[in-house]
């Protein structure tokens, strides 16, 4: 018996808490695209008709990290651009997951030299590793399918809102 026949017969359902936040957060899954290099232009075809990432909840691309769930980060990431990928991660809302988008995001790919990080895993927990140069956008809805299995499997006591700075008294107050 489906969702609707359930509420048609009923009127009502049961469920428990951490299966609707659960439902929601996998049904409402905003990514922070982070296009660094080429596999960016991949990113891009996915929000377009073919591939369509609409029918999975993201067709909200937000560009401010107070807003999305997942950050896809998408090719090189320098040892200057890293600084500014792990402060944009932490300012993502808990709870947050990354997608390692293309070779060069999760292990440095065919840049290997002294200016380029060797895998975003070296100062960003990575949840899911996309292989490929790049890597084709149907890969990429794959790897957001994941994500959304791991969403709906946490449960919803894990997440606190845990404060990044101590409260700071001032004049004794």
């Amino acid at each position: 018996m489906g969702l609707e026949a359930k509420l048609m017969s009923d009127g009502f359902l049961t469920t428990t808490i951490d299966a609707l936040v659960g439902w929601a957060r996998e049904s409402s899954v905003w990514p922070m695209p982070m296009g660094i290099s080429c596999c960016g232009i991949e990113m891009m075809a996915v929000a377009g008709p073919k591939y369509d990432i609409a029918r999975f909840g993201s067709e909200v691309m937000r560009f401010t990290p107070r807003q999305c769930d997942v950050m896809l980060v998408a090719g090189t990431v320098t040892y200057k651009m890293s600084h500014v990928v792990k402060k944009i991660y932490d300012q993502m809302p808990d709870p947050k997951w990354v997608i390692a988008m293309g070779v060069c995001t999760s292990t440095g790919g065919m840049y290997r030299s002294y200016s380029v990080v060797q895998g975003i895993d070296h100062f960003l927990p990575v949840d899911i590793y996309l292989a490929g140069c790049p890597p084709r956008p149907d890969n990429l809805l794959n790897a957001l399918m994941l994500i959304q299995d791991k969403i709906k499997n946490t449960k919803a006591r894990e997440f606190q809102n845990i404060p990044l700075l101590e409260p700071v008294k001032v004049n004794g107050n």
